[in-house]
């Protein structure tokens, strides 16, 4: 009786690990095509396998809760297949040097490629060397740069959108080299040409009492590390708030929820807070940027449409999924999106293809109770804005005190691409909305 091996599939996301979650069968089950085998976490979402043949499985060769790379062997189904199994779309030629294609050269059907690939993988010891040598992407400038500041470039942590090794990746890792080769040179006279090694750094005793918790990180927790790190040392944030008068806003909330067209949609000041958002980028374009490194140096790219980021606490952490084409959406339609991507979210079944492709973000800090904040910036993009908590406080107007809906519009901005005018600009169009949303109407 044939054997056939299933191998971890790429989800089309553009990573290169899952974590097997949960098996949905075990030996001596028989599977279809297309049957739901196992449940797996990338860095990014959950995603159910289907099985690409048909039989009886034999054995499983994960365990759940192990991590494994893309390409390695999961699960054992013996028997003839009913239905052949579908062929794997393959990557272009194009992008073999991104690692796309040599991650065991399976996508998962019906995920596509993902566009933009991670490179970074897990690899056995063995493997190492091997991949120090050919497995980072970078530029040739960005190698000759490398090469005139005496650096690996495999000693360098990649932040490039498809995984590459930057200007900035190598300028940074040049500058910490310096430093710590600064330290283990001792500064007086009499002792300036000894080196001392730096003291090897001990891993920490696991406490041998139930005080302390060891959460291992991988999964959203590590993807969303990475992306923070690589977003906060890379860009140049920038951070303004202002307060705002938003009485009018609830008021405007309140009147839509009376609306025969709105009765079955949640509405809420975020969907004010959002169409404030793109009436601002349209009036200042340059917000929705990207910084692009390119042979020649960099470039900013000013996108022509707007897939808005909602940053979302979920119980696996945060996501940040993105509504596709929103500035060309009505009120609505704005909201029926805003509610099926939060109730998505905490149901834990965003879609890979959903966190891709963000081009600006919004983080709702106020549910949380919190007034203003300093975001980090979303990779790839240049802002985030955060709403805070309305509170009624008092309020001058015309010199007299009175009780007012106010709320703190805060952001960072990436200050390669926006100097401080626009970016004042923009916040003070969305504070401009807040107070009067009848601006919406221009």
């Amino acid at each position: 009786m044939p054997m056939q091996t299933y191998n971890l599939p790429d989800v089309g996301e553009g990573l290169t690990e899952a974590e097997i979650v949960q098996w949905h069968v075990k030996p001596g089950d028989a599977v279809a095509v297309n049957d739901v085998v196992a449940e797996i976490e990338t860095a990014k979402s959950l995603v159910e396998l289907p099985s690409p043949f048909a039989g009886t499985v034999s054995e499983l060769l994960v365990a759940e809760g192990e991590t494994v790379a893309v390409g390695t062997p999961i699960l054992a189904v013996s028997g003839e297949s009913d239905v052949p199994a579908p062929e794997a779309p393959q990557a272009p030629a194009a992008e073999s040097s991104t690692g796309a294609s040599d991650a065991g050269g399976s996508v998962l059907v019906g995920y596509g490629t993902g566009g933009e690939v991670q490179t970074r993988r897990r690899k056995a010891p063995r493997e190492k060397t091997v991949a120090a040598a050919v497995g980072v992407v970078a530029k040739p400038p960005i190698r000759k740069l490398a090469r005139d500041l005496g650096i690996e470039l495999s000693d360098a942590t990649a932040t490039g959108a498809a995984g590459e090794v930057t200007r900035d990746d190598v300028l940074r890792h040049a500058e910490q080299a310096k430093v710590f080769r600064n330290l283990e040179t001792p500064q007086w006279p009499e002792e300036r040409e000894r080196r001392i090694p730096a003291p090897p750094r001990a891993t920490p005793p696991r406490p041998a009492d139930d005080r302390y918790e060891a959460i291992p990180v991988k999964g959203v927790r590590k993807a969303t590390a990475n992306a923070i790190v690589g977003s906060a040392y890379t860009a140049p944030h920038v951070s303004v708030w202002t307060d705002v008068n938003a009485s009018r806003t609830m008021e405007f909330v309140q009147r839509l929820k009376q609306q025969p067209q709105f009765a079955d949609v949640r509405i809420s000041p975020l969907l004010v807070f959002a169409k404030a958002l793109l009436w601002a980028v349209q009036r200042t374009p340059e917000i929705n940027s990207a910084w692009i490194e390119t042979e020649d140096g960099a470039e900013i790219q000013v996108r022509g449409y707007v897939n808005l980021g909602i940053a979302a606490a979920t119980p696996r952490g945060l996501l940040v999924p993105n509504i596709k084409d929103a500035h060309a959406m009505s009120t609505r339609e704005l909201a029926v999106a805003l509610q099926n991507l939060t109730q998505t979210a905490r149901e834990g079944k965003t879609r890979p293809e959903d966190q891709q492709g963000g081009t600006i973000t919004i983080t709702n800090i106020g549910v949380f109770g919190m007034d203003a904040g300093t975001p980090i910036i979303n990779p790839g993009e240049a802002g985030i804005v955060a709403m805070g908590a309305i509170r009624q406080k008092p309020w001058v107007v015309d010199g007299e005190v009175r009780p007012a809906w106010v709320t703190t519009v805060s952001g960072s901005f990436d200050h390669r691409i926006v100097d401080g005018d626009k970016i004042s600009r923009f916040l003070a169009d969305i504070a401009a909305v807040l107070e009067e949303p009848a601006l919406l109407l221009d």
